[in-house]
């Protein structure tokens, strides 16, 4: 991704965290995610925390359905594939007891991004090794910065609480960056807490 694009990337994430900071949190939520659940086979050893907060309905985004902004950290308990992420997503209620919430953020990763080729010329045996070691066990983003679509089911427990069986995907999309774009699934379950 080019100098001009991330700068403009971290301003619009930016922008959206001081507009969540300032709403109140209508939920805040918490749980733990299998690690690295998807097709590339990477890092499945290990499971993420995730906690959260979401805003109450953005009245004044109408025009996209009234959505919940959401902050949310990650912690990984093996890699240093931690990663935050701010979005928008919408609580669809389709009984008294259950709803489904799909949401769309941008999320940054301390993960992998780049990782060194392991075919590159006159490679000593060791930094094959090493190179091929990293390629087998880790997961290349492309880059930091990163979509991070989500869709949860959730269950209504009572007025305060409900629990969420939750998947939540990181990828460059091949927008945010070209090249590498393995990505990250992972797939949990959260407690969430109403405030009102």
């Amino acid at each position: 991704m080019t100098s001009a694009l991330k700068t403009i990337v971290t301003a619009l994430v930016a922008a959206t965290a001081l507009g969540v900071c300032a709403a109140h949190a209508d939920d805040v939520f918490g749980g733990m995610y299998g690690h690295g659940l998807g097709v590339a086979d990477r890092e499945q050893d290990s499971f993420d925390t995730m906690v959260g907060y979401r805003t109450n309905r953005l009245d004044w985004a109408w025009w996209i359905f009234r959505p919940q902004a959401h902050i949310m950290l990650s912690i990984n308990d093996k890699y240093s594939t931690d990663f935050a992420a701010i979005g928008l997503d919408w609580r669809v209620q389709f009984s008294k007891k259950w709803y489904i919430r799909p949401g769309i953020g941008l999320a940054y990763t301390t993960g992998k991004a780049g990782l060194p080729p392991a075919n590159a010329p006159n490679l000593t045996p060791s930094e094959l090794d090493a190179r091929l070691h990293l390629y087998h066990t880790r997961i290349d983003f492309g880059d930091h910065y990163l979509f991070e679509p989500e869709l949860a089911i959730g269950y209504n427990i009572n007025p305060k609480w409900a629990l969420e069986a939750s998947y939540v995907h990181l990828s460059n999309g091949q927008i945010l960056h070209q090249g590498k774009n393995q990505g990250l699934d992972d797939v949990g379950l959260r407690l969430n807490y109403h405030f009102r």
